[in-house]
């Protein structure tokens, strides 16, 4: 396999790092480490930290894009990362096995990223995919049902709709992995609420559906980490860990994916939280490495598919949004599709770095 570690020597990579945070003005602002004690595991990744590299059509001579998740899995294994959670669709009997193998060579692991079925037709098809990755070990899958409220929807009837479709997919759901006696676990995209989750939870009351904890994804609801991270934690099969900052702009604030250990989450204090409920579960970077993402709060058809009473959230959270503003975000314009690259592994390197010393992820 052509890989990362291949086309760059160790020496070359640590000096491209090194140059690219001092010219970001990270390395000055890189928390001084020390050794944690050890949890027993390492950090996996998450695929869309690789958003640039990971593009199927992408074009890079230099960098080109993972073939599969065995690609994938031995990339990140050259950093030091424990596992990865990717998508599972397309795959053959054939091909999780020769992925196995290669987990069992390496000593990582495997989660899935999955579409719930939205009718009974696409039950099959689900299925499907869960029998064949769970022959690659695969045990926990991910899964999304919604995209950026706030944008998607101009009326709350429509993100009722959403949800109403929500709930149907995961009642299709439930009987297969009950049966497959794998876990299926909801994200807090940018689209549920603790609320909403907690619902759901409730409703279904299925040991085999339970909750992906993204760290940062619901400060786009005016929800602060913490509030997120303590509401779902009893909840949480798997997780998207990620670090974020924070700038104001004339209608809200910026939302920005930063390297562990750069932006306002007490990553500690949130760690220790998820594991006094769920000792075992995996932590996995999520850092998409783009643009910082504009969260209109202050324009009247952000609140379109809130509650009225939901809007009484927006003073105190600017309060700890303006409290927690940081002079510069990560940014990908006008970088080359090279440089976009190189950039999102100085990021996966970094974050994989301040867990392994500062969060005592290197088991």
């Amino acid at each position: 396999m052509n890989d990362f570690s291949q086309r760059i020597d160790r020496r070359t990579l640590i000096k491209r790092l090194a140059a690219t945070a001092t010219f970001l003005g990270m390395a000055s602002s890189l928390p001084a480490l020390h050794h944690a004690a050890s949890r027993g595991k390492r950090m996996g990744i998450v695929v869309h930290s690789y958003a640039f590299r990971g593009s199927r059509n992408q074009k890079s001579k230099k960098y080109p894009p993972f073939q599969d998740a065995i690609e994938l899995l031995e990339h990140v294994h050259t950093y030091g990362a424990g596992g990865v959670q990717t998508r599972v669709s397309g795959w053959s009997k054939d091909f999780s096995k020769r992925l196995r193998r290669r987990i069992e060579e390496l000593d990582m692991f495997i989660e899935g990223s999955i579409s719930t079925p939205k009718t009974k037709s696409d039950v099959e098809r689900f299925e499907s995919e869960i029998v064949n990755a769970k022959e690659a070990g695969a045990t926990v899958f991910r899964t999304a049902m919604g995209g950026r409220r706030y944008e998607d929807f101009d009326h709350r009837e429509g993100w009722k709709q959403l949800k109403k479709q929500a709930w149907k997919s995961l009642r299709l759901a439930e009987p297969i992995v009950r049966k497959h006696r794998v876990r299926l676990a909801v994200e807090n995209h940018k689209d549920w609420q603790v609320a909403d989750l907690v619902e759901f939870m409730k409703g279904l009351s299925s040991e085999y559906i339970g909750v992906t904890i993204d760290t940062g994804n619901s400060i786009s609801l005016l929800e602060h980490p913490d509030e997120t991270v303590k509401g779902l934690a009893r909840y949480g099969f798997t997780t998207h860990i990620k670090d974020m900052g924070v700038q104001e702009y004339q209608d809200g604030f910026l939302l920005s994916e930063v390297p562990i250990g750069q932006g306002f989450l007490d990553m500690e204090r949130i760690f220790k939280t998820i594991e006094k409920q769920n000792p075992d579960i995996r932590f996995n970077l999520e850092m998409i490495t783009r643009d910082p993402l504009k969260i209109p709060c202050l324009r009247k058809g952000y609140w379109a598919t809130f509650e009225d009473r939901e809007a009484n959230r927006l003073a105190n959270a600017l309060k700890w949004i303006r409290s927690n503003v940081q002079k510069d975000l990560p940014s990908v314009a006008g970088k080359s599709l090279d440089e976009k690259i190189e950039y999102e592994e100085l990021h996966n390197h970094l974050s994989v770095q301040y867990a392994k010393e500062r969060l005592g992820l290197k088991g």
